[in-house]
């Protein structure tokens, strides 16, 4: 069964490992017949920096409203980044910082003292690729590195995901790391 997906590289530059497992996802959707579109952050027009924080929602740029868009079309959402410090890149978090707004992801309902979240039932992928440890070591030494965008972020709109994390990506051979982008390629294909 067809798929819309919507594909989020969060690295800024599209040439890297990373945006080469964006790239092998992407083309395993497409060639079974998904319906992908593919948002790079660094070809993103936007400023972000929450210049007041949230006492004053700055004005979203263009491409920020069609990203949102392309989240409300999408039933599967697949954000690729590479761990740097122990959390996305700043672009990324920039992105979410100003787009995931109330009215758009998520609304506080001041009856129930709920959070209506906006994006239920759609799910998500997310490729996390580590630099110089393996993913279980960078969780052991520094915490948890996938709460904030797994559930502090798309949890809380209401998306469901799973995370897939590389690494080390800078310490392996090449057979290891066209494994991970054969990996990639299969969930494409299933849409997962």
């Amino acid at each position: 069964m067809s798929r819309k997906i919507l594909i989020l590289l969060g690295h800024p530059d599209h040439e890297s490992y990373t945006g080469s497992v964006a790239d092998h996802y992407q083309a395993g959707a497409e060639d079974v017949g998904h319906e992908v579109v593919r948002v790079n952050v660094g070809d993103l027009n936007f400023d972000p920096v929450l210049h007041k924080g949230y006492k004053e929602i700055q004005e979203l740029e263009s491409d920020l409203k069609e990203l949102q868009d392309a989240f409300r079309w999408a039933e599967h959402i697949v954000i690729v980044y590479p761990n740097w410090w122990s959390a996305m890149p700043a672009v990324l978090k920039g992105v979410f910082d100003r787009m995931w707004l109330p009215g758009f992801a998520f609304n506080f309902n001041k009856e129930t003292k709920k959070i209506d979240k906006h994006l239920r039932g759609k799910t998500g992928r997310i490729f996390i690729t580590v630099g110089s440890h393996s993913p279980f070591k960078a969780w052991w030494l520094y915490g948890d590195y996938t709460n904030e965008i797994q559930h502090g972020i798309l949890g809380f709109a209401g998306i469901r995901s799973a995370v897939t994390a590389f690494g080390p990506t800078e310490r392996v051979d090449d057979a290891k790391r066209e494994k991970w982008l054969k990996e990639a390629e299969s969930l494409g294909k299933q849409g997962r």
